[in-house]
């Protein structure tokens, strides 16, 4: 049964694609020319193209007057990078079952992923019963005993209980309010469920507003957004990709029961290569869609080209800022090989108990004071600013408090004086400010600083790296190295002139391979390429955000004493 191309997709699941459609009819039959991205082809009718996947391109975007749905105004075009924050207003419309939910809301691995929901009548399980009303937090679909299941949590009195639900599981599950605030890129990748539009509430009024904005000026309502997606596919006889949007207004046919879809060239995603077994590597591809970007290696992966997989496996890297006030900062990923040297900068303190958690044995902590402190009990030392310090240890102290006394971590430092050294309790709660006077004129690697030091560290390149072109860093005024990160990447070379490899990142680099069966001529890669990585900051947020979700933050400040 034909139905527009727009209705087929927004039906169809990720989970069952590859699919393969028959153009029906349309204003880009008879032999016309497309071109969209770039690509130019042609779609005629009875024509197939084998769909392999689709995404978000764009929002078409209704403004909701008083917060109502009733009444909407014409309708406005949004791309994924409009400006402002954005709440996701509760979808009132109810999913039938748990089948229905996974199949068209985001589940994943990150927090974005992990949708919440209750049940209008109570569920009882083999252990306990589920509340109707009760907040159900989704994680993960997976096989449980032969069957596809959701696995979920409840919180209980600040305990979380874990259990699964079968996709067979019916009822009225209703979507439950959401508090955080996102930007319209995370609402279009995970927030909007498949066949539905969504509302949304600007939570915080847009900084600039210009004439050519497509909302009001001082505009704080309501949205609802309807999504466009970018179709990837393959034509039988076309090696590379061609990129449809969904509002084109083609008629298309699902003939995958009837087709063999091997007849198509089989693109793979960097994912897709990754999630194959060690022992099918090395193997050679080649490349059908190439990355965007001038930096090598992105620049050399252009569509055609063959290339060498040698390998996947995890790599450590470490998260670097420019220290600059300014918008332009610039984030890098810094390999462990990077051969280039340091020097340490100071760095800069909020509280008296960062100074305990960067503390070393190896050097006494020596800092400068910012901004005054008193202290409310005399026991405690009162800071004034110019105050230098050498930070000894964390220890507890008696201190005077609502007529009796009572035991208080404190900082243990002694003061620098004009010729004698004064020792001083701090109290740990203290918010004041210091800065770090760098007394070590060594110049280290970075796996030194990693090793020996507590991250965040503030550097300056002292020593460029002589393997790399154009070492980026080594213009950077100064660096502050954040965090250890594990990534996933892939070695290659080129197939026809292997005489170096490279590092790429399987989950940064949007690129399509097909394998070629043919032989690797030397199993050994060659030398492999220091790459220092420029990542955007959109990449720089995800990668703190999703990162830190595995790290254990250390315990907040004691608060001052009321």
């Amino acid at each position: 049964m034909a139905s527009t191309l727009q209705k087929f997709i927004h039906s169809l699941d990720l989970r069952a694609l590859p699919r393969v459609l028959q153009i029906q009819s349309g204003i880009y039959c008879q032999d016309s020319i497309y071109e969209m991205f770039g690509n130019e082809f042609s779609l005629s009718t009875e024509d197939v193209i084998k769909v392999i996947g689709f995404k978000i391109n764009k929002l078409i975007a209704s403004i909701c007057e008083n917060n109502g749905v009733s009444q909407f105004s014409a309708k406005v075009e949004l791309p994924l990078n409009f400006p402002g924050l954005y709440k996701v207003v509760a979808d009132k419309t109810p999913y039938v079952s748990i089948e229905e939910i996974a199949r068209k809301v985001s589940i994943g691995p990150t927090r974005f992923g992990h949708p919440s929901f209750y049940s209008a009548k109570d569920i009882k399980l083999e252990h306990f019963t589920i509340k109707h009303d009760e907040q159900i937090t989704f994680n993960s679909v997976e096989e449980v005993h032969g069957m596809m299941a959701v696995n979920c949590v409840v919180v209980r009195n600040n305990q979380s209980h874990s259990f699964t639900l079968p996709l067979s599981q019916e009822g009225e599950f209703y979507e439950c309010e959401d508090d955080q605030i996102y930007t319209l890129k995370e609402i279009a990748e995970w927030k909007i469920p498949k066949g539905r539009n969504r509302i949304v509430k600007l939570s915080t009024t847009l900084r600039m507003w210009d004439s050519s904005s497509p909302l009001p000026e001082n505009f704080d309502g309501c949205l609802i957004l309807m999504p466009v997606y970018e179709v990837q596919a393959v034509m039988k006889f076309r090696k590379d990709i061609i990129h449809i949007l969904s509002d084109l207004d083609v008629e298309v046919k699902d003939v995958t029961d009837h087709y063999d879809i091997s007849s198509f060239l089989q693109p793979l995603s960097l994912e897709d290569i990754f999630e194959r077994t060690s022992k099918e590597f090395p193997m050679v591809a080649e490349i059908m869609e190439g990355p965007s970007g001038n930096q090598k290696p992105y620049n050399l992966l252009s569509t055609g080209k063959e290339i060498v997989i040698y390998k996947k496996y995890q790599a450590a890297r470490v998260l670097a800022s420019e220290m600059r006030s300014d918008s332009s900062k610039r984030h890098y990923l810094i390999p462990m090989s990077y051969k280039g040297k340091f020097k340490r900068r100071p760095r800069e303190f909020p509280t008296a108990y960062d100074l305990e958690i960067v503390r070393n044995e190896k050097e006494h902590l020596h800092v400068v004071a910012t901004k005054a402190f008193t202290s409310p009990h005399k026991e405690l030392f009162s800071v004034s600013v110019g105050d230098q310090f050498l930070v000894q240890q964390c220890q507890t102290s008696e201190v005077l408090y609502e007529g009796g006394k009572k035991l208080i971590d404190v900082l243990a430092c002694e003061q620098i004086l004009s010729d004698s050294y004064k020792k001083v309790l701090l109290p740990m709660y203290m918010e004041g400010g210091f800065v770090e006077v760098v007394h070590d004129k060594k110049q280290y690697h970075l796996s030194e600083i990693c090793k020996d030091f507590h991250l965040p560290f503030n550097v300056k390149v002292s020593v460029r790296d002589l393997s790399i072109e154009k070492d980026v860093l080594a213009a950077a005024p100064c660096l502050q190295l954040e965090e250890e990160i594990t990534d996933s990447y892939l070695l290659i070379s080129s197939a026809s002139n292997p005489v170096e490899s490279w590092e790429i990142p399987v989950y940064r680099l949007n690129m399509l391979v097909r394998l070629l069966s043919k032989d690797v001529q030397t199993v050994a890669p060659p030398v492999t390429r220091t790459t220092v990585e420029e990542i955007s900051k959109e990449e720089y947020y995800m990668l703190r955000r999703y990162e830190n979700l595995t790290l254990h933050p250390p315990p907040r400040p004691p608060k001052k004493p009321t």
